[in-house]
């Protein structure tokens, strides 16, 4: 079987469907990131290792979902137009975080989040894994 080169058909209709519900409580949710290659994936994995920078993922190419297109990762965008990966931050003013009320639209979705993880919490990190 060859291996995907974009995203998953349903993980894609998902990732829509979760902005569109973001939106609809006054929430814009940007993806940061979809499908990886492999040569992507083990570039990033060299990050706090053998390059600069913090250690973002333990997956080399091949172990990480996003390489097989189930995996997104997402952030915030605010008014002025940033990008935020703030997860206190309440721009709808519902006194609630906005990130964990996408996550909690996320699951509701079938996505999987990486916040929840024990050993290596990634929480822009959504993924779906396949039954």
């Amino acid at each position: 079987m060859p291996v995907p080169s974009d995203l998953h058909p349903i993980v894609k209709q998902n990732a829509d469907a979760l902005k569109a519900a973001a939106a609809n409580k006054g929430i814009t949710v940007v993806i940061t990131e979809g499908f990886r290659s492999f040569k992507e994936q083990d570039e990033l994995y060299k990050q706090g290792r053998t390059k600069k920078g913090n250690i973002v993922t333990y997956a080399r190419g091949g172990e990480s979902y996003h390489n097989y297109g189930l995996a997104i990762d997402f952030a915030l965008q605010k008014k002025d137009g940033s990008i935020i990966w703030d997860m206190e931050y309440d721009g709808n003013q519902n006194g609630k975080s906005d990130w964990l009320e996408v996550v909690e639209i996320a699951k509701t979705l079938g996505f999987e989040w990486g916040g929840d993880w024990k050993r290596f919490k990634d929480y822009p990190h959504l993924e779906m894994i396949p039954n």
